[in-house]
């Protein structure tokens, strides 16, 4: 049975994206050729000009995807949700091409003329979102602001991450996420949330497992 041309059209634009991004990972902005690309993701020039306009259009869509391979995979709520957020965050930082390209083009953006903080913004936006649920619930000390907190987390791990690629590869980041939320919950959270809001990195090992089989059932459709 033929495919419908919308869903053709889907997975062809997941293709690029995917595609995309494992040679952004590699090669950044400056080195990642629209041949190779094409290669990679096995499409014609017309195909990727059709979904994305330019490079930078494609480059863009790479640096937005980054929630989407993080946050449909979690379902914990409040304040635990932000804390798994991040720590599946660092563990994909180790493991998926999309994420690595979208947090590499977002940092080096204006050196292919973008200013666009867009990528940050939402990630500020998903975070302060399950701040408000959290302050909802009773579980933040009076006086925390949802969307001040929030951009404190995202300026952080954007630090962070970045100080763990020069030192470590990114190997130690989950620990450096662990120590962040130690020095950070005491300061947030009632004491009653800080005793039973789980830090360990292992606890977003079914998320991750989640992770590595929808990509090789993608994979294997394409």
């Amino acid at each position: 049975m033929r495919q419908p041309k919308q869903e053709r059209a889907i997975q062809t634009r997941e293709a690029i994206i995917r595609a995309a991004a494992e040679v952004f990972d590699q090669y950044g902005f400056a080195g990642a050729s629209i041949s190779r690309i094409l290669r990679r993701a096995g499409v014609t020039a017309g195909a990727l000009y059709f979904h994305f306009g330019s490079k930078e259009g494609l480059a863009k869509a790479v640096m937005n995807a980054q929630p989407d391979t993080i946050v449909p995979l979690l379902h914990s709520q409040g304040l635990q949700r932000l804390v798994d957020i991040t720590l599946l965050w660092a563990r994909r930082l180790q493991a998926d091409p999309l994420l690595r390209a979208g947090v590499r083009l977002t940092g080096e953006q204006d050196s292919f003329g973008l200013r666009d903080s867009s990528p940050y913004q939402e990630w500020s936006q998903i975070m302060e979102d399950c701040l408000r649920v959290a302050q909802e619930k009773g579980e933040l000390q009076a006086g925390v602001e949802p969307w001040e907190f929030a951009e404190l987390v995202v300026e952080a791990c954007t630090g962070m991450q970045m100080y763990a690629a020069a030192k470590s590869g990114r190997a130690d980041l989950p620990d450096r996420v662990v120590r962040m939320w130690r020095l950070l919950l005491p300061g947030v959270a009632v004491p009653a949330v800080i005793s039973r809001t789980e830090l360990d990195p292992a606890r977003v090992d079914p998320a991750m497992e989640a992770m590595v089989r929808t990509t090789s059932s993608d994979e294997a459709v394409g």
